[in-house]
């Protein structure tokens, strides 16, 4: 029996169809960028998580709530996607069976579990996707006087949901009407460096080698994303495949294998980290000017990283990995691009990252 290998072929085969469907189907245009991104945590770990966040990014505390289902709390950035950090206090979590792995113990709640999209006319998104089958964790669009929205059911190949939002009011508003104030206590550190972190660049998630493709197809067959390149590590089996919206947008990052797991011995460091942690995102990317300063001053105030600054002004780029997060099993990238560089990622780089994360 032949083992499964990915290539591109098939997968660019497929893009193509999956375009002209979008087209057909009336929905080219109708998702635009990321608005926010939702990260749960467990109960105990909600403070921390957003406090982390306040520490480690240009993110600021915009907006904070409680409902009977969940507390809240959004960070913002002018330019960036928000983050939605949430604790479920009531009502069935539908990312459960995605969320366990052998390094995961009893902290199954802990994922980034939503990418939400602008959707100019949600209604119109959401029958047109009824037709093709596409599941959602509500019957109807849900609407406040701020926003509708609706979100699909997790993936089966990513463990992550699509939801789509048509804001109302100039201003984002994420709290429903009857929910009330959450004071955490926490405010932004008055240190200057972190005006140097900007913009979600994007978010990579790891799925399994014969997911790629249908992780790839599925989104964009929700979304107007196109599936840009990959970037193959054969002596890691491990490849990154990016989907972009336009070069100007956040971008949205799949890392799978070349080949399947096999033992934990024996698989490359993409594989292994499925198996230890679930399908989940691995990294979350923040664009980050002065980035060599940057670095060293967050790890004066703590932080510590898997590998090192790799990159260089020349090669059009320099990126870092922190640790995961015990509050979000999310490691943080900061990212530099020089002097308009285009190529999104260099192979030495994805390279040199791909074999940090052996220590996960």
């Amino acid at each position: 029996m032949d083992t499964f290998h990915n290539d591109d072929r098939a997968l660019l085969e497929n893009v193509d169809k999956v375009r002209e469907k979008r087209s057909r189907d009336g929905l080219d245009g109708l998702v635009g960028g990321l608005c926010c991104v939702v990260v749960n945590t467990e109960p105990e770990s909600f403070t921390a998580a957003v406090s982390e966040l306040l520490r480690h990014t240009g993110l600021d505390l915009a907006e904070t709530f409680s409902t009977l289902a969940l507390d809240a709390a959004v960070l913002s950035l002018p330019g960036s996607a928000d983050f939605l950090v949430t604790r479920r206090k009531s009502g069935e979590n539908p990312f459960l069976p995605y969320n366990a792995g052998a390094k995961v113990g009893q902290r199954l709640a802990t994922r980034l579990e939503t990418f939400v999209f602008a959707c100019p006319d949600v209604d119109r998104y959401a029958a047109i996707q009824k037709k093709n089958r596409v599941r959602f964790l509500t019957p109807d669009v849900i609407r406040t006087p701020t926003f509708d929205f609706i979100q699909t059911a997790p993936s089966a190949f990513t463990g992550n949901s699509i939801g789509l939002v048509k804001w109302k009011t100039p201003g984002r508003v994420y709290a429903p009407p009857g929910s009330k104030s959450l004071p955490l206590g926490l405010t932004k550190p008055d240190a200057r460096y972190l005006a140097n972190i900007g913009r979600l660049d994007h978010v990579a998630t790891r799925v399994k080698a014969q997911d790629r493709d249908p992780a790839i197809l599925e989104f964009m067959s929700l979304t107007n994303y196109d599936f840009d390149f990959a970037v193959y590590v054969q002596s890691l089996n491990s490849i990154t495949n990016v989907a972009r919206l336009s070069k100007d947008d956040y971008a949205q990052v799949f890392t799978s294998g070349i080949t399947p797991f096999t033992t934990p011995e024996t698989s490359g460091p993409t594989e292994l980290f499925i198996h230890n942690w679930g399908l989940r995102a691995h990294h979350t990317a923040f664009a980050t000017e002065d980035i060599d300063a940057v670095v060293e001053s967050l790890r004066g105030d703590g932080m510590r990283y898997i590998s090192d600054l790799v990159g260089s002004r020349k090669e059009g780029l320099k990126q870092i990995f922190t640790v995961m997060s015990p509050t979000t099993f999310l490691v943080t990238e900061y990212i530099k691009r020089f002097d308009g560089f285009d190529g999104f990622f260099t192979k030495s780089n994805v390279t040199h990252l791909t074999k940090a994360t052996e220590k996960q």
